[in-house]
């Protein structure tokens, strides 16, 4: 355990042009248990998954064009005991 906050020390030692300030977090943030290191990185990660309705608008333009095609028949469905067997050979 030790050696794995050292190697990741030496992440952040090799990255430059941080700020103090974000050093000082980052530091401080090193120095926490696991369990609130862990909290830690769910709330940053949370934080950066916002919304985005471009993406989500090509996401629903997908979905429609691929049910369309699935009623058309121009798109092969296959059971999940088929997509199972691709991935276990």
């Amino acid at each position: 355990m030790q050696a794995d906050r050292k190697r990741r020390e030496r992440l952040f030692d090799t990255i430059s042009n941080v700020s103090t300030e974000t050093q000082a977090i980052i530091d401080r943030a090193l120095s926490l248990p696991p369990a609130d290191q862990a909290l830690v990185v769910d709330k940053l990660l949370s934080s950066l998954d916002q919304p985005d309705e471009a993406i989500d608008a090509l996401w629903r333009k997908e979905v429609e064009d691929r049910i369309k095609a699935y009623k058309e028949g121009t798109l092969k469905s296959l059971s999940l005991e088929e997509v199972l067997a691709k991935y276990r050979s």
